[in-house]
Order: C-alpha cells, then sequence, then structure tokens
C-alpha cells in the first residue's frame, strides 16, 4: 500500500498544477528562509500538496472544486486526520497564489515561524 502510494505521489509531481508549479518555484530548495519542503507528501492515506516536515506544517493549494460540499466536508475529515498526526494544515485558494503571491507566502511564514501552535 505505500508503495502504491508513493508511486501515486510521485506522478501528481509530474502532473501539477500550473500554481502548484508556481508554488513550488518559491518554496523548493530551502528558498523561504531555509525551510525544506516537500511536494505530493504521503502522510497516512493522504497526499500534502507541500509538506514542511521540520515544523509539521502541511500547505495545501485549492482550486475550485474545493468549494463543493462534498470536498468541504473530505477537505475536514482529511485536516481533522492531519492534525492528530501532529501537523498544522493551511489552505490557500489558487486564485490567491495567482494574484496575491506576496500575501501568500507571508501566511506561509507567519505559520511557519508561529511558535504557540508548534
Amino acid at each position: 500500500m505505500v508503495k502504491k502510494k508513493v508511486q501515486f505521489a510521485r506522478r501528481l509531481r509530474k502532473k501539477q498544477t500550473p500554481t502548484e508549479t508556481k508554488m513550488w518555484a518559491l518554496v523548493r530548495n530551502k528558498r523561504l528562509r531555509g525551510y525544506k519542503f516537500y511536494r505530493q507528501f504521503p502522510i497516512g492515506p493522504y497526499i500534502a500538496d507541500f509538506c514542511c516536515r521540520a515544523r509539521k506544517l502541511v500547505v495545501e493549494i485549492d482550486g475550485g472544486g474545493h468549494a463543493c460540499s462534498y470536498h468541504r466536508e473530505y477537505d475536514l475529515i482529511r485536516d481533522d486526520y492531519l492534525r492528530k498526526q501532529g501537523y498544522r494544515v493551511i489552505r490557500i485558494w489558487s486564485i490567491e497564489v495567482e494574484d496575491n503571491i506576496d500575501g501568500v507566502i507571508e501566511a506561509i511564514l507567519q505559520a511557519l515561524e508561529c511558535e504557540s501552535e508548534h
């Protein structure tokens, strides 16, 4: 099962959305204040869009499909699971990555550097 999850994550990395590509360019290779991020990172039965393991932070980039009730419920269940594993989860709309990348980076940095939640 783990092998299949890793293979699926690898396929997701190869087929990332333009928004994920933009985000990855900003956080890869410790470009964001030295924090190491992984993309399409398996955590239990789920795959996080971006994960900083050292700070136990998951960053999810959500497109419009996440606005429908099915996805909202799925995301709540998923986020609950990730929190039980010790991760904090922040969700960012893909339109924010496109239109307000400075604000997105600031929100991620605040989450990374927030000691009270870590």
